[in-house]
């Protein structure tokens, strides 16, 4: 200690608060003050002092970098707001496309754009509270990632507490990128290569491994960085996404340099152009742009559809190019029958990874192509992510080469295949395929579904395997003594699957609706189903022109619905689902029997000043009613907020009654 009148709790807090002050130095402004030596001693006197009084050692503390104590699984996180996903683009038409979307929805009114670089990384959550950091989680699906707290508080860019006199919140939520600087990966990779370890093939299938790693020892190991794009708190009335980046500069994130504010589409057009042409400049791997509409009313107003922002884009780089050899076209079979030719190729390095299969999507697409066996092809990854094949060289072509023909038998079963009028797309019609059972038993048991801890496609390859189970409503009849005796099983697994199996009962029926993997039928349309009908009795029972009378489901929704529901096979699954306890009624809102708002159609336009859009439709939904996008006749009531658009007008028009918010806020309150 500096002086002996220095308390052990005074100099751990002063040191901690020296270390912060360098680490923001070096890992955010990349402007570092002291030498590795001096910044060393600092952190062994820190460590040194907590690791004699424990009790004065605080989670926030720099410490606490180095990594904990490895964990045996990551705990499962729901996000407070889900983390959508954007829609892509790949040319400036499709650009101006989403431009005209925006002005359309914005009535004409005046916005602009940020444009920021994407990152080729993992995005992830972070969660502050009173400025310090409590949990991380990964994207997952959406809905719910992993908590990888522990592995994210190595990360020396991601600030464990922040200077709350600099901002003007306290409580949070923080979005970002992790990703690997290049040289960074480089050298992780050579030492590896030295020490007789494997290498990693690139950079963000580097970033997602260290993430997904149980100790975080090794991850604080890992050169792991993160830039940030994204700010949600209640505490601060920000108006734009270029605002809260700045407060995010302010808090000590690290925000990418090379965002830009556009007044125009060609100004974003610009943008794209430029970085296409110098990503290579970057330390960093980028493949595209993102935009987004930056007034944070606006966001609202635009709103998503589906699972993407409206008031966002991915605009994808073209995608890279390599020459390979067609060795053969396989048949891979889908969880609802769907047959996907896939290429083998000879094995190609492009885009940064090694390729040796592709998807050919579906006969026609063979066909357009002319893909023979033998043929020199072009790969290429689609948005730099998915590798197809895109054309082929006909100069290399061999003059035995053999024009593709589809099998007329299923590659896993042996049943017939036939192709629907209509549909590009072959089916195996025998339910009981193996590579279809296994494929809906997986998706019953994935985390969007049923969620079923323990029950992966490992085990299930196994039960099928052994004939325990052909079906989802089998999952219900295991026992532990059938499990225990397994490969890769014992006691202890076997009773937690189990325990899991039975607690997946308790899903509710909308969960259970997309789980049956009917087609055609998302997450988001079951909700739709399970609200609108209420149980499995009701919708079994809906004609097509019930069904299409629910906003959101159109003819090809409700047509798979029907025939989904009148397969005899089907009828005797679900009794057997019936029988086992899963739930297959929605719970009935408390609140909506004795609601206002019971039965009844809102359409919200313009900003509210009392809470937001999405608070607004809570409280609808809460008393029983719905909301809509859209203004028809069988629209109830518009609520009308500030600077209100062309909905306003339609529901004059049509005659729809129209409330201010305080008349609104009145019948909350009824």
């Amino acid at each position: 200690m500096k002086n002996s009148s220095t308390t052990p709790a005074r100099r751990i807090e002063e040191l901690s608060a020296i270390i912060r002050e360098h680490d923001y130095n070096y890992y955010v402004l990349a402007q570092p003050v002291i030498s590795d030596f001096e910044y060393d001693k600092l952190m062994q006197e820190l460590i040194g002092l907590e690791s004699k009084f424990p009790h004065l050692r605080t989670p926030d503390s720099p410490s606490q970098r180095v990594g904990g104590a490895p964990t045996k699984e990551f705990p499962a996180v729901t996000h407070s707001v889900p983390m959508l996903s954007l829609a892509n683009t790949y040319s400036e038409k499709e650009l101006a496309d989403f431009d005209r979307r925006v002005k359309s929805f914005l009535n004409n009114e005046p916005y602009r754009y940020v444009a920021e670089l994407k990152i080729d990384g993992v995005a992830i959550s972070l969660v502050y509270e009173n400025g310090i950091f409590v949990r991380g989680a990964t994207r997952g699906d959406g809905v719910r990632g992993d908590d990888v707290t522990n592995n994210l508080k190595t990360i020396r860019s991601i600030p464990l507490r922040i200077n709350t006199k600099n901002v003007p919140f306290r409580n949070f939520e923080v979005r970002g990128e992790i990703y690997m600087q290049n040289k960074d990966f480089e050298k992780m990779n050579e030492e590896r290569e030295l020490a007789g370890e494997k290498t990693f093939v690139n950079a963000r299938n580097s970033t997602a491994g260290t993430l997904k790693l149980q100790d975080p020892k090794i991850v604080a190991q890992r050169p792991l960085r993160m830039f940030t794009y994204f700010l949600r708190t209640e505490e601060s009335q920000t108006k734009s996404h270029h605002e809260n980046l700045s407060l995010l500069t302010k808090a000590g994130f690290v925000v990418n340099e090379h965002i830009r504010l556009c007044n125009t589409i060609s100004d974003v057009i610009k943008y794209c152009d430029e970085w296409a042409e110098r990503r290579e400049d970057l330390p960093y791997d980028i493949d595209g742009v993102v935009v987004k509409v930056d007034s944070l009313r606006q966001q609202e107003i635009l709103g998503s559809v589906a699972k993407s922002p409206r008031w966002a884009i991915a605009y994808k780089f073209a995608a890279e190019k390599a020459e390979t050899v067609l060795k053969g076209i396989t048949l891979q079979v889908g969880r609802v029958g769907t047959i996907t030719p896939v290429a083998e190729l000879e094995p190609v390095f492009v885009g940064n990874t090694t390729v040796s299969r592709a998807t050919l999507h579906n006969e026609d697409y063979i066909k357009e192509l002319d893909l023979r066996v033998g043929d020199t092809v072009t790969v290429e990854k689609g948005g730099d992510v998915i590798p197809k094949v895109s054309a082929v060289n006909l100069a290399k072509r061999s003059k035995n080469a053999q024009p593709f023909s589809m099998p007329k038998r299923c590659p896993e079963c042996g049943a017939k295949i036939f192709r629907p009028e209509g549909e590009a797309a072959y089916y195996c019609e025998n339910f009981e395929c193996p590579a279809q059972v296994r494929g809906r038993i997986e998706h019953f048991a994935s985390r969007g579904a049923m969620d079923i801890e323990g029950l992966g496609e490992a085990v299930i390859d196994l039960l099928v395997s052994k004939k325990l189970i052909k079906n989802v409503a089998d999952v219900y009849t295991l026992k532990k003594n059938q499990l225990v005796p397994l490969e890769r099983m014992g006691e202890k697994s076997a009773r937690n699957l189990i325990a899991a199996i039975e607690e997946s009962k308790k899903q509710p029926f909308h969960r259970v609706l997309y789980a049956l993997g009917i087609r055609y039928v998302g997450s988001e349309v079951a909700k739709l189903l399970s609200d609108s009908f209420g149980s499995l009795d009701r919708l079994q029972k809906a004609s097509q022109e019930e069904l299409e009378n629910v906003e959101g489901i159109g003819p090809r929704i409700a047509e798979s619905v029907r025939r989904f529901f009148g397969e005899s096979r089907m009828k005797d699954l679900l009794e057997h689902l019936k029988s086992s306890g899963v739930t297959l009624k929605a719970v009935q809102k408390k609140s909506a029997e004795a609601g206002p708002f019971d039965g009844k159609t809102f359409v919200l336009t313009g900003g509210l000043e009392t809470m937001t859009r999405n608070e607004a439709k809570e409280k609808i939904e809460a008393l029983g009613g719905k909301t809509s996008s859209s203004v028809s006749k069988k629209t109830d009531y518009v609520v009308v907020g500030t600077d209100a658009g062309s909905k306003f007008d339609k529901a004059r028009e049509l005659g729809v009654k129209t409330l201010s918010e305080k008349e609104f806020l009145e019948m909350v309150k009824m």
